[in-house]
């Protein structure tokens, strides 16, 4: 593991960000990172806004800050599975739901909320929209997306007519209150709030997952390892036009450390409590944690058998029956004693954890999706594997800055640094596992590369491909792959174009145009990163916008038109152009040119001067910077690097001042200095204007179909006059 990028505050006279007591972090599958801090004003110490920041991985320094309105500490930040919206909850029982502004990732609104006043919301979950996929190792070598990522049965926690997924969001509140908040297709919204049990008591942790089943299990606890961990089945359902909420006690536990006689007393407090995946109920971590110290659990539900009393054990059994079962909490691991954790990141990445997919993902050393992380007091991070707990890397920290070191390293052989300690208060995962964002104790935000391999040796085939499973799981599932781009090197950019080009060309011709636009804009990502294949990514530009005008020239043509229904528009489209219908010549006018009169006009002087087009739109982004080991220190609302050292360079993330602006979408020149307001596309640097110059209705519809997405499926974000 190693420091990519950390991004930090610009100290201010009157007013500072300070981060927040709890920090909440939340990476979206955009790429999109939100996180809290306070801003205080340092003339008024009552005088605090509670702030939250998002920004996109690309451009970091590009953070948009809103103030967000919470009379109280926010607790908990939580995005949709589409990566548009952002949920946000408060000690004050006040739930928000933020959407973009203008379709733009650094313009936000509320659109909507609910609120259990005076009640802390202390979990935050978006209902499931019953979409699950599993990432099957095993087939990593198979040529079908379909066993390589198959869909998993999974219902949604609420259906609306026809079975589409109903859209809303549930949170557990400090004094035991279950709330459920629907979003009804017209835009109402029905909300309502149930115990979780019959005898209410104080929750000072909670975690929600889901079951296949469209059922929502809830974990509890008071905070004391010694009282027993609480788990709720929740049912939701709507019942004319209510919401009706149902819940119902499954098995509990206690936490092994208080029933070891050496560990009772020694760590009093549970401070994390989190479902390993929000789709698997049934395995929970738990950590108990002291002033100097904390022990981590993992546990798992299982199905046994129910012992019978001795007195029934030899009545003769009916024939077919079955031995009854029960359901019970197994430990499947505990770590040793481990210094004070601060944070706990979770794998998001929906690997199978079977048998054979867990051997093969041993014999070939692929880890992503496998690791949790966890964040100490002394600044390090320990990687450690989701089932065993046993130690797969460590990043360690230090007060002067970040440092990474062999995980062979014996603790006690660390050089600590004078002055305060800097460690990690909120951590979160990339979608692909293969990035760590986590935010210190100072409000700065640290960008960590993860290593496919958690740093064992890798053949460079081997390393080809995992990163390109990693790639064909993004194109598949629409997530963005800026984290999977942080991994490949120059040299590596061919090899991985070609590889994919032959995947791709494997799948059926369905699924090959439903990808046809990811792979272009994968291709041109990958492409940027190296100067010997730059000129391939202006071509893969250029095609995208190629395939965009023919879609749009395809959706003009009107069905009445035509008359064979067999032939899809593209096919009809191609058998009408290739008909001469200019039949009707003027008499007295010659079929072709004179020779003559052609070669006259080459011989006059051209009047018409056709600029160049520049199909490459301007890369500004962080991703090309990255590729030595020496981390970019950034400034937020900077869009240039700030030196590490008196030897290192200054990175400048803007355009060339004097150079001629081009609108991408629209293929106009803008001039070199543009008065319109202009947005560029997050992922490929693509920039058009924000405000139409067209009137024309087939100008305005080719338009409106970029409006939330570039041509690449990048996110738009709007962007200074200076910089357009």
């Amino acid at each position: 593991m190693e420091v990519a990028y950390v991004c930090e505050w610009e100290k201010r006279p009157k007013s500072n960000h300070c981060p927040s007591i709890p920090l909440v972090c939340a990476w979206s599958c955009r790429n999109l990172v939100a996180f809290t801090t306070d801003l205080k004003n340092e003339e008024d110490e009552k005088d605090v806004s509670h702030m939250i920041h998002i920004l996109d991985t690309e451009h970091p320094w590009d953070v948009y800050s809103i103030n967000s309105g919470h009379s109280e500490i926010i607790s908990s930040l939580e995005w949709d599975q589409s990566g548009s919206r952002l949920l946000s909850a408060d000690g004050d029982g006040q739930i928000k739901c933020w959407a973009m502004a203008d379709h733009l990732v650094n313009s936000w609104e509320t659109i909507v909320g609910s609120a259990v006043d005076g009640d802390p919301i202390i979990a935050l979950s978006w209902l499931h929209n019953g979409v699950k996929l599993a990432l099957h190792v095993e087939m990593s070598g198979s040529t079908n997306f379909g066993e390589k990522f198959s869909r998993v049965k999974f219902s949604p926690s609420l259906t609306l007519f026809g079975g589409k997924p109903m859209e809303g969001w549930l949170a557990v509140t400090v004094s035991g209150l279950v709330t459920v908040s629907l979003l009804k297709p017209s835009g109402a919204l029905l909300t309502a709030s149930e115990s979780l049990c019959r005898l209410r008591g104080r929750v000072a942790l909670a975690d929600i997952a889901f079951t296949g089943g469209g059922n929502i299990v809830v974990a509890a606890t008071d905070g004391s390892s010694s009282s027993p961990v609480q788990f709720y089945k929740v049912c939701v359902s709507v019942v004319n036009e209510k919401c009706r909420i149902d819940t119902e006690l499954l098995p509990s536990l206690f936490m092994r450390c208080t029933t070891d006689p050496v560990r009772r007393d020694k760590y009093p407090v549970v401070t994390h409590l989190k479902f390993l995946t929000r789709e698997n109920s049934e395995q929970v971590l738990l950590c108990a944690s002291s002033q100097t110290g904390s022990i981590v659990e993992c546990w798992s539900l299982r199905k046994e058998g129910l012992p019978v009393n001795n007195i029934f054990q030899h009545r003769s059994p009916v024939v077919g029956e079955k031995q009854p079962m029960i359901l019970k909490w197994r430990i499947l691991s505990a770590t040793n004693d481990l210094d004070r954790v601060s944070a706990v990141a979770l794998p998001k990445l929906p690997i199978s954890i079977s048998n054979t997919d867990l051997k093969v993902a041993s014999d070939t050393k692929f880890c992503p999706g496998l690791g949790l992380a966890l964040a100490f007091h002394d600044g390090s991070i320990q990687i450690v594997h989701r089932l065993s707990l046993h130690t797969m890397g460590v990043f360690y920290g230090s007060s002067s800055g970040t440092s990474q070191r062999s995980g062979d390293e014996p603790a006690i052989k660390r050089q600590r640094a004078a002055g305060p300690i800097i460690h990690f208060t909120a951590l979160h995962f990339s979608w692909t596992s293969l990035a760590l964002a986590g935010v210190d104790n100072h409000g700065k935000l640290h960008m960590i590369r993860v290593s496919p391999s958690m740093g064992q040796m890798l053949d460079m085939n081997t390393l080809l491909r995992h990163l390109l499973f990693l790639l064909e799981y993004c194109m598949v599932t629409g997530y963005d792959w800026w984290d999977v781009l942080l991994h490949v090197q120059p040299g590596m950019v061919h090899n991985l174009v070609e590889k994919l080009h032959e995947e791709y060309m494997r799948q059926n011709q369905a699924l090959q145009q439903v990808l046809s636009t990811r792979i272009v804009a994968v291709k041109a990502s990958l492409c940027k990163l190296s100067s010997a294949t730059a000129a391939r990514a202006c071509d893969f530009h250029a095609k995208l916008l190629l395939i965009a005008i023919s879609s749009t020239l395809k959706s003009l043509l009107r069905p009445h038109v035509l008359n064979t229904p067999d032939k899809s528009p593209g096919d009809r489209l191609t058998e009408i152009c290739a008909k001469n219908t200019d039949t009707a010549r003027d008499e007295g006018h010659p079929q072709d040119p004179d020779e003559a009169l052609i070669d006259e006009c080459c011989l006059l002087p051209s009047q018409l001067l056709v600029p160049s087009m520049d199909w490459l739109p301007v890369n500004d982004g962080v991703i090309c910077k990255l590729q030595g080991k020496q981390p970019l220190r950034l400034q937020f609302s900077k869009p240039y690097s700030l030196p590490l050292n008196s030897n290192s360079q200054v990175e400048v993330f803007s355009r060339i001042a004097g150079a001629q602006r081009m609108d991408n979408l629209r293929c106009l020149h803008m001039g070199v200095s543009p008065t319109e307001e202009s947005k560029a596309c997050t992922r490929c640097g693509c920039v058009t204007m924000l405000r139409s110059p067209n009137k024309t209705n087939a100008m305005k519809q080719w338009e409106q179909r970029w409006i939330k997405n570039c041509l690449c499926g990048g996110l738009w974000r709007r962007i200074p006059h200076t910089q357009s």
